[in-house]
């Protein structure tokens, strides 16, 4: 199998820059721990994959190296009525899904914090996993916030996807974050009796709908691929429950507070004396100041949508706003966390068994399905380049506005083409399920991926 592998991701026989100066002459002297399990395995790396600059964006266009060009728009047709255009693949892992999509390799590894694996997908029409957080490990991985950072898996199909998770699911005691073997042990057996109780049927399975993932922005072909999605799961046997997730609409919000918060925690050390390429303060420069050694190294280093985002999260974790902004969010992300306890029917193996709710299949729902996107991939705002072409308006910070609550909560989920929109380009629907229900929320997307074959 072939696999390419994004750029924040640590390779010792290829660079890592994280599409940034920063990091541009940087080489690993370790593979991550992803990148040792699938050679271990006998997958062969083709190469690395441009994303944002350190995995800040939804568009692909934060990057040193220049933006993503979708390659679906790129493809011959005889298709007189949809002409080749550039598009965006989608960030931050939009190189990714571009390499799966244009077939230059059969897998790809990608960073999913607040949807940069499944936004790439359906905008690429390929298949993108995020598993649960603390299944993967994420040593090696170059930070961008802790608490969200997951290592995903894009590929061709359902099958190809779950053949990679499995090969790095694998429990590594060099990461911090990652979930210790009696509760993945605890999740596995949940997962596994829901799973033997469907027998591999669709019949009995509960499928959730939540009504606040239908906002107005939603293209109508986007909604109409669900609602098709949808009735052919239905013809299937399962069930279509209507579900309420009211803490939604404050996740983005809550998102961007706490990764900006911790990208400016993390990217504090890349300073060009211990971190990070140095640029040398001009002739003249006041050197009796720390901050003035390395300002021209980080204003030089990092581009304008990193600055940005550092510059809120500094913001968000200073006394004066510490209180409204960031534990605010915090207490956002708990209230979505119970959204998602309360629907599930397989209680969270995260929690003490005092707090299960309920151990009754009919008394909630296996998964949850939405669709992955507002809308189908945006043209690219121009050919400049990342930082002359950024749009102006607050557009591209919304594209995430359906993936982050499941990034909030943990959560396992998976994106899955299911189709076109009336403007030819692909889209797709994600499944969510409960936490350590990966191999659940693999098989509804096998199933659905079999309906639009």
């Amino acid at each position: 199998m072939t696999v390419a592998v994004k750029d924040n991701i640590c390779t010792k026989s290829l660079p890592t820059t994280c599409s940034s100066r920063m990091l541009e002459n940087f080489v690993s002297p370790f593979d991550a721990t992803v990148v040792s399990l699938l050679s271990d395995g006998g997958a062969e790396v083709i190469g690395k994959a441009n994303c944002d600059e350190f995995g800040m964006g939804s568009l692909n266009i934060h990057s040193v190296h220049g933006p993503v060009v979708n390659p679906f728009g790129l493809r011959e047709t005889s298709d007189e009525q949809r002409p080749v255009e550039r598009r965006s693949a989608g960030g931050s892992s939009g190189g990714s899904a571009a390499a799966v999509a244009a077939g230059f390799c059969d897998a790809a590894l990608g960073t999913d914090t607040g949807g940069s694996v499944r936004l790439p997908a359906s905008y690429c029409g390929v298949v993108g996993f995020k598993p649960s957080y603390g299944i993967v490990s994420r040593w090696g991985v170059v930070s961008f916030a802790d608490s969200l950072d997951c290592v995903g898996v894009l590929g061709k199909d359902v099958p190809t996807v779950r053949r990679v998770y499995r090969a790095i699911s694998a429990y590594d005691r060099k990461d911090p974050t990652a979930a210790p073997p009696h509760v993945r042990k605890r999740a596995a057996r949940a997962c596994s009796s829901r799973l033997q109780q469907l027998n591999g049927r669709l019949s009995g399975l509960r499928i959730g709908v939540p009504q606040e993932y239908f906002p107005t922005e939603l293209q109508p072909s986007v909604v109409d691929s669900a609602r098709r999605a949808l009735e052919k799961l239905r013809a299937e046997g399962a069930t279509i429950i209507p579900v309420s997730l009211p803490s939604t609409p404050y996740a983005l919000s809550a998102y961007y507070v706490i990764s900006s918060a911790e990208a400016s925690s993390n990217l504090a050390r890349y300073d060009g004396i211990e971190y990070g390429s140095r640029v040398q303060p001009p002739p003249g420069a006041n050197l009796t100041k720390t901050a003035n050694v390395y300002a021209h190294t980080r204003s030089s280093g990092f581009g304008k949508e990193v600055q940005r985002r550092m510059l809120l999260g500094t913001y968000a974790l200073c006394a004066d706003a510490f209180e409204n902004y960031f534990l605010q969010a915090q207490r956002v992300r708990t209230l979505i966390k119970s959204d998602f306890d309360r629907i599930f029917s397989i209680p969270s193996p995260l929690g003490s068994p005092t707090s299960r709710h309920t151990d009754r299949p009919d008394q909630g729902v296996d998964v949850i399905i939405h669709p992955s996107a507002i809308q189908t991939a945006p043209r690219l705002p121009g050919d400049a380049g990342a930082e002359t072409s950024a749009p102006a308006s607050l557009d591209a910070y919304v594209q995430d506005v359906l993936t982050v609550p499941a990034s909030l909560a943990g959560l396992p989920a998976l994106g899955v083409p299911t189709g076109q929109g009336s403007d030819g380009w692909p889209i797709g629907v994600s499944v969510v399920g409960q936490w350590g229900s990966d191999e659940l929320v693999l098989r509804v997307g096998e199933v659905i991926e079999s309906c639009h074959a």
